[in-house]
C-alpha cells in the first residue's frame, strides 16, 4: 500500500510541476472557467511576489550571517558564466542572418545570463550544501546579472533603443524587491525578535514547502506562454531540447568547478538552478517573446534535476 503523504513528501516537486500543468489546462479547456480563471490570474500576479518574499524570509532566518563571505568556489561559477554568455552572444552575431537560428540562441542565453535561483538556498541545504556561502552567491549573481543583461541585450536588439542604465535600475529594482528586502528583514528578526526567529526556524522544511506553491504556479506559467506562443510546434521543441542541453551542462560545469575549488554541491546549484522567472521577464520584454519559452522550458528542467538530487540523498542517508 503506498503511504500518499511519505510520497507527496520524497516527490514534493514533481508533485507541485504535474499540479500547476493540470490546473492550469483545466482552466484553458473549460470555457465556462475562463472567467474564473481571469480572476485567479489577477489574484496570483498579486500575491506571488509576497510567495516569494516570505520563502526566502523563511530560509534567511536560518542562515548564519557571519558566514556570508566570497569563497574561491563564487569566482570560478561567475568567470564561466561570463565566459558561456560570451560564447553564446558570439554564436548569435554569427547566426544573425537565421531567425529560427538567432531565436533559439537567444532562448539558450536568457538562462545562462540569469541569476542563480533566490530559492537556491532552499535546495542546497536539503541536500547537505552550505546554505550561508550559497546565500552570499545568490546576492553576487543578482549583482552580476543586473550588470550583464544591459551591456548584453542591446547588442543584440540594436533597434530596440535599450537604454543600459534604464534596464540596469529596472532589473535592480525587481531584484531588490525580491531579494535584498527579505535578506535585511531576516537580519533584523534574527537580532532582534529571536523568539518568533526561533518559532518560525523550528517549522521543519518551511521553506521548502513554500518554494513548492511558487514552483507550481511558475509551471503554469510555463505552461501558458507555451501554449500562448505563435512559434511553430518544431521551434518549440528545439528550444525545449537546448534547454535541457543547457540545465545539464551548466550543472556539470558548476559541480566540477565546485569539485575543484572546494564546495562541489554548492557549485552545481549555483550554476545550474536560475532565477527563470526573472529570464522570462527579460526576454519577454527586451528580446523575441517566444525566446522566453526557453527559460520557461528551463524551470521544468532544473527541478526535475533538483528531484534526482534529493532522492539520491535521501537514498544514501537511508543506507546509512
Amino acid at each position: 500500500m503506498v503511504d500518499i503523504k511519505q510520497f507527496l513528501k520524497d516527490w514534493t516537486l514533481p508533485v507541485a510541476i504535474a499540479v500547476g500543468t493540470v490546473v492550469y489546462l483545466i482552466f484553458y479547456w473549460v470555457p465556462q472557467l475562463d472567467a474564473a480563471g481571469d480572476a485567479l490570474g489577477e489574484v496570483v500576479d498579486t500575491i506571488f511576489p509576497m510567495m516569494v518574499f516570505c520563502t526566502l524570509f523563511s530560509t534567511y532566518c536560518r542562515i548564519d550571517f557571519h558566514q556570508m563571505r566570497p569563497h574561491r568556489w563564487h569566482i570560478g561559477i561567475l568567470l564561466a558564466q561570463v565566459a558561456l554568455v560570451a560564447l553564446n552572444v558570439w554564436i548569435i552575431f554569427r547566426v544573425e542572418a537565421d531567425p529560427e537560428q538567432k531565436l533559439l540562441w537567444e532562448s539558450v542565453l536568457t538562462c545562462i545570463i540569469g541569476p542563480t535561483a533566490t530559492a537556491a538556498p532552499v535546495v542546497t541545504a536539503k541536500i547537505g550544501g552550505n546554505i550561508n556561502t550559497m546565500t552570499a552567491y545568490v546576492v553576487i549573481s543578482a549583482f552580476a546579472s543586473a550588470l550583464m543583461i544591459p551591456a548584453v541585450f542591446p547588442l543584440l536588439e540594436r533597434g530596440q533603443g535599450l537604454d543600459f542604465m534604464t534596464v540596469f535600475l529596472i532589473i535592480l529594482q525587481k531584484l531588490a524587491l525580491v531579494l535584498v528586502s527579505p535578506l535585511i528583514l531576516g537580519w533584523l528578526v534574527q537580532h532582534y525578535a529571536k523568539r518568533f526567529c526561533a518559532w518560525l526556524v523550528s517549522i521543519p522544511d518551511l521553506s521548502f514547502y513554500l518554494w513548492s506553491v511558487q514552483l507550481s504556479v511558475t509551471t503554469g506559467v510555463t505552461v501558458r506562454n507555451i501554449v500562448h506562443s505563435d512559434a511553430g510546434t518544431r521551434t518549440l521543441l528545439l528550444i525545449a531540447v537546448m534547454s535541457l542541453i543547457l540545465c545539464m551542462i551548466l550543472f556539470l560545469v558548476g559541480r566540477s568547478i565546485g569539485r575543484n575549488l572546494g564546495d562541489e554541491i554548492n557549485g552545481g546549484q549555483s550554476s545550474f538552478q536560475k532565477n527563470t522567472a526573472l529570464s522570462i521577464w527579460v526576454a519577454y520584454t527586451y528580446l523575441n517573446p517566444v525566446a522566453s519559452v526557453g527559460a520557461g522550458c528551463y524551470v521544468l528542467w532544473q527541478n526535475i534535476i533538483n528531484s534526482l538530487e534529493l532522492w539520491e540523498f535521501r537514498k544514501k542517508h537511508a543506507a546509512r
